[in-house]
């Protein structure tokens, strides 16, 4: 750009004084075409592009500070100020802001010259006034924002009387030059302001009044310069009696004009600033914020009540926040908070969370206005319930004193409910619909109980994290002691029981307490994985729960349990503190089991207080269980698992966790699964019976036929319908629903069965109403008002029975939906024993034993899994059974005697994936057969490569996988072969391709013995579907290395051959296909004879290829482009690819004739019609010239150019690639045979040295290949044996030399490279 600059400045610097405009313009735009872009990119609405482009026109000017680009650039910005786009004004604004910033030494008052006499007043047309006021508006703010304007005295006097003039079109700009104004002030210096302050404001105080912006201004001056204002208009009182209705209405006004933009108005905040320093703050409050504004019913104005207290915070001192948090306005922001429940209403709520928290942040060294404010926000109640949530987030920043504070707060108020003290509210609605007798206070007290319970558990969370141990401790005790225990006498040992109560504790505010402690027991074990969660002093907070409960048990003289021990539970009590014991004193080898057994006795120790009759049970059998597993040594051999010496506690052990896993708690479920990892070593075919028996429909009824026959499912299931009704009943609303809506259409079809309409007609012939019908027309006659009235009554009971059998049915319905979930839920957290024994003890023979019933569970939910829960249950399922069980790395390497089972296992597993109906289904049956031959395979091999390694040391290895390991051939190959078989002559087959290939690529050795199978299905009676299959298999196999290492080389050829005469027999029809699965084998059959010859061509083999080539020939003019249907260019692709292989090229002559038969039949008219997207012929490249119109002068040189020495042109001689002249347009060639090739006493060439003497040319289109290629390909052939190749081929190697002599005699273009072929171009054109 630098050049340009000097060239082309005599246009554009010459336009302003001398030259004409569009000259100049002509000139920017030869010098630059991304200068006049920026200004294109500056009014774009995306904000990131505009930006950008100014920084870099401002980068573009600062390389050319004196250039002409500065002036037009300023220029084009002015008349941007204008535009008919509103959007993009303020954008043009901008960016005069940051250019007259950059470059200072522009003068502004030279830039409002040029911005008043571009957009002038007077002159412009009344069409487009208002862009002309907009445009001198944005330069004043341009001025404003470069920073520059309050230091130029001159420029901020003409901004301000332009400003003034602006103010009078309030029809456009309304308020907006005003507000510049106020701005523009806010930042000039006091002296400056003294100066301008008489011009600008008026002494009047109606027009002080009378609008926001000259309040603001008046306010301004106020702060600023209060004696020169004091001069002016003299004392002023804004606070009194007549001025304080007019504050209201500006106030009004101001909210309004930012309903949109959702902020506090500037003037409402300096207002409550002057209220604060005059002293006025509760006159203000009372009567202009309180009885003013809110009295308005005015949602906008409502809002800047709620903004004024928010920002009111952090000035008000603890003695003022009172007379804002107990008034009428924060009891309106409380039914705000109510109210504003739907989801396209505007919500406060997270506006005024940003004010607390940001003035909690503001004042952490004064934790007394802290905990004063958060006080009186916890205070706002609707009929007793705090309209802020339980869980809220700005607790967190409140310092430890207030939050210790606020904690004892709220256990106050939980025992002691001062319920006058509250800023208490009821919504319209509730105030209608009130009824004495149901809202008194006991209501209250419940709902203010229950939401202090709650908050306390919320903060526990929120300060696990910080290590908050003492006010955890607090909290868990309160909650422990009020749920489970009452006072009898107070004591100074316990703190709690000196705690008394206002109001009684009923039983349903202990039910609620109770559920929360162990929410909260959760929290604070919720980083219980491998060791449970601890206190500083080492101790697990679940034990210190239960020293405190421990502690009170021996207290009974001061405090007694809810539900009185008995003398078995308090010796299972007992019992349990002295296992606890024996645990901590483990060695150092199980202290890891004996954490979790602790964990363990500590959870089903506090549930004791809970349901102490189950629970007692359950904690002498987990003690017995401890017992025997601590002396018990982990055995590391499998195959005795199923011997009647194992001992039972196993069974017992997972008999208490699934119960456990019953109940709805996601803490047990995290208890079972930590205890079942410890345990799952000394599982048992039993015991892990027991967990499948849960996933079993033969154990667990079908969804059709729900009943519950186990008594502990039924214990259970009742434990979860007690404790976990709202969980459950939440995620199954809208199942229920749609269930609803289904069963009220069955029962108005099905209700009205036999037995109901004869007992209608008995009834209705028993009152004679069917005289009508039997023809006697005098029975409606007879029947008097007695006996309407008994056949009316007897017709209401009729009707009322059956709708007590309607709804009786429909119970049912629910009842068994409601089992059916709670069911389902058990059987995803039965899944977690599952998913740990599979991720745990992978080489566990156990683990054999879940495909099957794995593979039930997904089949059953794939055929139901219309609700979520379904849904959950199947992909946890498949989850576990694909990556944790059948991609495991590691597997059963020991299966004992068991390997019969194996072989009948996977013949069942093969054949129940080739029954399915859906193909995604039997890919589950078809790994899971996968993963047997696996485990299979590697047990035989361990054990064979023990002792035979030793003794063969000195011996060959073996030349790859010949042996099949562990599998035995006999008994796998049939299994495989029927399934196989299946797949390719059955029609509807779920099984794949990708399972086959799957399966051939694990077990090459299987994958030899299945593959005369897929050969016989390549041709023959087969479908064309099943022999595409055939070929695609045959295609994937046979590149694969391990398959190779199978055969021998006589068998490999053999094998070649066989396939390729196959493959031939099929490419006899090649072009004929009518139907999509006939193209398909087409498209495969060439496919595989593509993978052949590639094979041949690498390795060297002795393989016919005569017949192969004669066929293709001779369906060569079924490809033609007239001959064959659109579409099928891959088959043409694929057919000349195998031609090329074979030596021959192809032709060019096709693609050359259809571009050039247009231009000797095009008419004049249509070459004027243009196609788009084509080039024109002058923009073609002249090298797809035909190589007879190549004259011979110019082919001497190139041919005799091939000889010379290399400093010519080393790199270029490279790159040219010549091809003896094999094949020419389809035909072989004949012309010029090599005098080595024809003579008897030249040895036959290998293909491996044909390759390097020969490269396919660019003949017929065909591009040469670079000379990296074939280098890399040939390095892996070095390893084979070199082999002749039967000489029926037709085509012979040619030596180097003279095939690019020869190619180059008859087609030099081909061989120039870019530079040479570019001078050649040049030189034609400077020919006359």
């Amino acid at each position: 750009m630098e050049c340009r600059v000097p060239a082309g400045s005599a246009s554009p610097g010459g336009a302003a004084t001398s030259g004409p405009r569009p000259t100049d313009r002509e000139g920017l735009l030869q010098q630059s075409r991304e200068f006049l872009d920026f200004f294109w990119d500056i009014a774009k609405p995306e904000q990131e592009t505009r930006l950008e482009a100014t920084e870099k026109l401002l980068g573009y000017l600062r390389a050319r500070p004196q250039g002409p680009e500065r002036t037009y650039a300023l220029k084009r910005l002015i008349t941007g100020l204008g535009v008919g786009r509103e959007t993009a004004r303020p954008c043009y604004s901008l960016a005069l802001a940051q250019l007259l910033q950059s470059f200072e030494d522009i003068p502004l008052c030279s830039v409002l010259q040029q911005i008043q006499e571009k957009h002038d007043l007077q002159k412009v047309k009344k069409a487009m006034m208002r862009p002309a006021l907009f445009a001198n508006l944005f330069g004043v703010l341009a001025l404003f924002q470069s920073g520059r304007l309050v230091k130029d005295s001159e420029a901020l006097m003409k901004s301000i009387k332009l400003l003034q003039s602006l103010a009078q079109h309030h029809n456009h700009l309304q308020e907006q030059p005003q507000k510049a104004l106020v701005d523009i002030l806010s930042e000039v210096p006091e002296a400056t302001l003294q100066v301008i302050l008489p011009k600008v404001l008026k002494a009047d105080l109606n027009s002080v009044l009378g609008s926001p912006e000259h309040l603001e201004l008046f306010l301004l001056a106020q702060q600023k310069v209060p004696e020169k204002l004091k001069e002016l208009t003299g004392p002023v009182n804004l606070f009194s009696d007549e001025n304080i209705p007019r504050l209201v209405n500006v106030l009004k006004t101001a909210a309004a004009s930012v309903k949109k933009e959702r902020k506090l108005p500037a003037v409402a905040l300096d207002l409550l600033r002057l209220s604060l320093r005059e002293g006025k703050f509760p006159r203000f409050w009372k009567e202009v914020v309180e009885q003013g504004l809110l009295k308005k019913q005015f949602w906008p104005a409502s809002y800047l009540c709620f903004r004024l207290l928010g920002a009111a915070l952090p000035l008000l001192s603890e003695e003022q926040l009172p007379l804002v948090m107990q008034g009428d306005l924060i009891r309106h922001f409380g039914e705000h908070m109510v109210t504003a429940k739907l989801p396209n209403q505007f919500k406060f709520a997270p506006e005024m969370n940003e004010y607390v928290a940001a003035f909690l942040e503001g004042c952490r060294d004064d934790p007394e206005r802290q905990l004063a404010v958060v006080v009186a926000f916890t205070r706002i109640t609707n009929q007793g319930l705090p309209v802020l949530p339980t869980f809220w987030r700005v607790v967190r920043s409140l310092s430890p004193r207030a939050l210790k504070g606020y904690v004892a707060w709220l256990q106050t108020t939980f025992l002691r409910p001062d319920l006058d003290s509250l800023v208490d509210f009821s919504t319209s609605n509730q105030k209608k619909a009130q009824d004495t007798s149901l809202h008194g206070p006991e209501r209250a007290v419940f709902r203010l109980r229950k939401w202090v319970i709650l908050r306390l558990v919320s903060i526990v969370d929120a300060l696990h994290a910080e290590k908050e141990d003492d006010l955890i401790e607090e909290v868990a005790r309160f909650c422990f002691f009020h749920s489970f225990f009452e006072t009898k006498k107070p004591t100074s040992q316990i703190p709690e029981t000196e705690q008394r109560f206002s109001f009684a504790l009923e039983s349903r505010t202990r039910e609620v307490v109770s559920s929360a402690f162990f929410s909260l027991l959760q929290t604070i074990s919720t980083q219980f994985r491998q060791v449970p969660a601890q206190t500083p002093d080492g101790q697990p907070w679940t034990h210190r729960l239960v020293q405190f409960a421990d502690l009170l048990l021996n207290h009974g003289r001061n405090v007694t349990p809810l539900t009185p021990f008995t003398t078995q539970q308090r010796q299972a009590w007992d019992r349990m503190l002295q296992t606890l014991k024996e645990l901590e004193a483990c060695s150092a080898e199980t202290k890891a089991k004996a954490s979790a057994f602790q964990h363990l006795l500590f959870l089903v120790g506090i549930y004791l207080f809970k349901s102490p009759a189950e629970s007692c049970e359950l904690l002498a059998d987990i003690q017995t269980c401890i017992q025997k597993s601590l002396g018990e040594k982990p055995r590391r051999t499998r195959s005795k698992a199923a011997t009647p010496q194992e001992p039972p506690w196993v069974e017992v052990l997972v008999e208490i966790l699934l119960a456990l896993l019953a109940q709805p708690s996601h803490l047990m479920r995290q208890v079972a699964r930590t205890v079942f990892s410890h345990v799952c070593v000394h599982l048992t075919p039993r015991a892990l019976q027991l967990i499948l028996d849960v996933l079993n429909p033969e154990k667990s009824p079908d969804e059709d036929n729900v009943v519950v026959t186990d008594d502990s499912e039924k214990q259970s299931e009742s434990g979860e319908d007690k404790s976990s009704d709202s969980e459950d009943d939440r995620p199954s609303a809208s199942e229920d629903d749609s269930d609803d809506e289904d069963s009220n259409e069955e029962d108005r079809d099905g209700d009205v069965d036999q037995g109901f309409r004869e007992q209608l007609m008995a009834v209705l012939q028993a009152g004679k109403a069917l005289g009508a019908v039997d023809g006697e027309d005098d029975d409606d006659e007879e029947l008097g008002d007695e006996a309407m009235m008994a056949l009316d009554q007897n017709l209401a009971s009729l009707f009322a029975e059956q709708k007590l059998r309607i709804q009786a049915r429909k119970d049912e319905k629910n009842k068994l939906r409601k089992e059916k979930v709670l069911r389902r839920d058990f059987q995803i957290r039965v899944l977690d024993l599952i998913e740990v024994l599979v991720t745990k003890q992978p080489e566990n023979p156990l683990v054999l034993e879940l495909l099957e019933p794995l593979l039930d569970v997904i089949r059953r939910s794939m055929r139901t899994s219309s609700s979520k829960q379904e849904q959950d249950l199947l992909h946890k399922t498949a989850r576990i059974f694909t990556h944790h069980l059948c991609r495991s790395r590691h597997y059963c390497h020991d299966v004992g005697r068991g390997v019969g089972a194996l072989y009948a296992q996977v013949e069942r597993l093969v054949q129940q994936a080739g029954r399915q109906a859906d193909a995604s289904l039997s890919l589950y049956y078809f790994n899971a057969a996968l993963y047997l031959l696996r485990v299979l395979k590697g047990n035989s091999a361990a054990a064979a490569t023990c002792k035979p390694q030793k003794k063969e040391k000195a011996g060959p290895k073996p030349r790859g996988p010949e042996v099949s390991g562990g599998l035995d051939l006999s008994l796998v190959t049939p299994i495989f072969s029927s399934a196989l078989t299946s797949f390719l002559t059955k029609r509807n087959s779920p099984l794949t391709v990708p399972m086959f290939l799957s399966l051939f690529s694990r077990h090459p050795v299987l994958c030899k013995s299945l593959l005369p199978i897929v050969i016989q299905h390549v041709t023959g009676q087969a479908r064309p579907r099943h022999q595409a299959q055939a070929c695609v298999l045959l295609q994937k196999a046979l590149p694969t290395r391990e398959l190779r290492l199978c055969f021998e080389d006589p068998e490999w050829e053999q094998l070649v051959s066989q396939i390729l005469v196959k493959v031939t027999e099929n490419l006899r029809t090649l072009g004929e296909a009518q139907s999509k699965s006939e193209q398909q084998q087409e498209l495969s059959s060439l496919g595989l004879l593509n993978t052949l010859l590639r094979t041949v061509h690498q390795e060297n083999l002795t393989v016919d290829l005569t017949g192969v080539l004669g066929v293709l020939q001779s369906q060569q003019q079924r490809l033609q482009p007239g001959g064959r249907s659109a579409g099928c260019s891959r088959l043409c692709d694929l057919y000349w690819q195998a031609m090329k292989a074979l030596g021959v090229q192809r032709p060019k002559s096709e693609k050359k004739e259809a571009r050039e038969v247009p231009r000797v039949t095009q008419s004049p008219l249509s070459t004027k019609r243009k196609k788009k997207g084509f080039l024109p012929e002058t923009k073609k490249r002249k090298k797809r010239k035909s190589e007879g119109a190549v004259p011979a002068e110019e082919a001497k040189p190139m041919a005799s150019g091939s000889d010379q020495p290399p400093s010519t042109g080393k790199k270029k001689r490279k790159k040219r690639k010549a091809q003896g002249p094999t094949q020419t347009n389809g035909t072989p060639a004949t012309k010029r045979p090599a005098p080595d090739a024809t003579s008897p006493s030249a040895p036959a060439k290998t293909p491996k040295l044909q390759e390097k003497k020969q490269r396919p040319s660019q003949v017929n289109g065909a591009r040469p290949v670079s000379p990296a290629v074939p280098t890399g390909r040939k390095q892996p052939q070095k390893d084979l044996p070199e082999k002749g190749v039967s000489g029926k081929l037709p085509q012979s190697a040619l030596p180097r030399k003279k095939a690019r002599l020869s190619l180059a005699s008859r087609s030099p273009s081909l061989l120039q490279s870019g530079a040479k072929r570019k001078k050649a171009s040049l030189k034609k054109a400077r020919k006359p």
